[in-house]
């Protein structure tokens, strides 16, 4: 899917004055639309659905449903399993873009990506409380990179208890597998579960404390994608299934060094020392010569977060690369203004215009996480950062920049910065 683009500065963007929409309650035709847009998808899934104590939900009772997120899949199922319940969907501006009038008209609620907003929480409460539609929310916020969830805000169970309804947690399974962001969400012919849990009642959201809520919620969303994989014994035969892993496995735990690993065929390839790896049929990777340090996906990463989380506590990590630079401040279109530089350490992210016309400075503490994103509209691999005036989009040059490290970077920077703070 592609995004409308226009080229323009930083002056123009600057006085453009966004305005936001009240939400509309989506009508049974828009519903019934969305069902019928999502069947090809979901029987050529052989999609089933795995209810859990839904019983417990009245058939006209609003609720708040929480769902992860791994590709388009996602929607299809929500939209198809609840129907025709009244439905409200938070997406981001990005979503919007070009399409405002439709995107409403589907019910869908406008956002930008790991900003404060409190608007939000007041429109879901009207559509839940005075509307009586429920609202669909993925908590991460986008897609997932490595098959696990994206970290979690905290102020998720301050939502919860806010908005006082019911709460309901989808969990879908074969969306990742089926479609990999990694390599550009190419399609496999796999088949698709999802488990709907009435996961809290408004009694048990009363009683409990956010704190409480977020663990509860948070174990939820402790999934592996690739781990189960193995477990279920689902096999992915297809010649190019290490294609773009290189974008989640950036740094070799052979020699050490980075922007080196290579995916291609099914094999994820280091260029400073040789050394290959083998991702299997059923998502392992074992080391086609000498040690496999690590078999799963989700132990790579976790080591490569240890590595980011070392080089931020000693003060050696930094980034500083070339960007072409975009920008998102209404539902018109992104906006290309050109390039532009962007450096990042543990004092937070810095972004100019290669012309000198604009700066921006985002804190580490400004956010929990970042947007990173791979192949972001056909564009490129992005780094996104920004506050809820105007999002910028960062798309790195010159092909030694890892997206996924800068989003690790940034959480491990918020976590000691607010260590210190503290």
């Amino acid at each position: 899917m592609k995004i409308k683009m226009k080229k323009a500065t930083y002056a123009q963007i600057s006085e453009i004055s966004a305005k936001r929409q009240i939400p509309k309650k989506p009508n049974l035709f828009f519903r019934t639309l969305l069902k019928a847009v999502s069947l090809p998808d979901l029987m050529a899934t052989k999609f089933k659905a795995n209810k859990i104590g839904m019983e417990k939900l009245g058939k006209k009772e609003p609720c708040l449903i929480l769902m992860n997120h791994s590709s388009f899949l996602d929607l299809e199922i929500a939209v198809s399993v609840f129907y025709p319940r009244p439905l409200n969907i938070v997406a981001t501006t990005d979503a919007f873009i070009g399409k405002r009038w439709l995107m409403r008209q589907l019910g869908c609620m406008e956002t930008k990506k790991f900003t404060t907003d409190v608007q939000l929480v007041r429109e879901m409460k009207t559509m839940l409380k005075e509307k009586k539609s429920s609202v669909l929310m993925f908590p991460e916020a986008g897609y997932s990179l490595d098959g696990r969830a994206t970290v979690l805000p905290d102020s998720l169970g301050k939502c919860v208890k806010a908005l006082g309804v019911p709460v309901v947690m989808v969990t879908a399974h074969g969306a990742f597998l089926r479609q990999p962001l990694y390599n550009n969400l190419k399609k496999r012919k796999l088949v698709a579960t999802a488990d709907i849990e009435y996961l809290l009642s408004p009694e048990d959201i009363a009683e409990k404390s956010a704190a409480e809520l977020n663990e509860i919620i948070r174990a939820k969303f402790a999934f592996d994608n690739f781990r189960e994989q193995k477990e279920r014994g689902i096999v992915i035969d297809s010649p190019d299934r290490a294609e773009g892993l290189e974008r989640v496995l950036y740094k070799c735990p052979n020699c050490g060094a980075e922007h080196k690993t290579v995916g291609a065929g099914v094999r994820l390839t280091c260029g400073a020392c040789g050394k290959a790896y083998e991702l299997t049929t059923l998502g392992e990777l074992c080391a086609v010569d000498g040690n496999t340090e690590f078999s799963q996906v989700s132990e790579w990463v976790d080591w490569q977060r240890e590595c980011v989380k070392k080089e931020i506590l000693n003060g050696e990590y930094r980034l500083d690369t070339p960007v072409n630079v975009c920008a998102i401040v209404d539902a018109k279109c992104i906006y290309d203004l050109g390039a532009g530089r962007l450096t990042h350490d543990e004092k937070g992210f810095c972004l100019t215009g290669a012309d000198g016309s604009f700066e921006y400075l985002q804190s580490p503490t400004a956010a929990y996480t970042i947007n990173a994103d791979f192949y972001f509209y056909q564009i490129a691999d992005v780094i996104n950062i920004g506050d809820k005036n105007i999002q910028y989009f960062c798309f790195p040059i010159g092909g030694k920049t890892s997206v996924f490290k800068a989003r690790l970077a940034a959480e491990e920077a918020y976590k000691k910065a607010r260590t210190i703070e503290e």
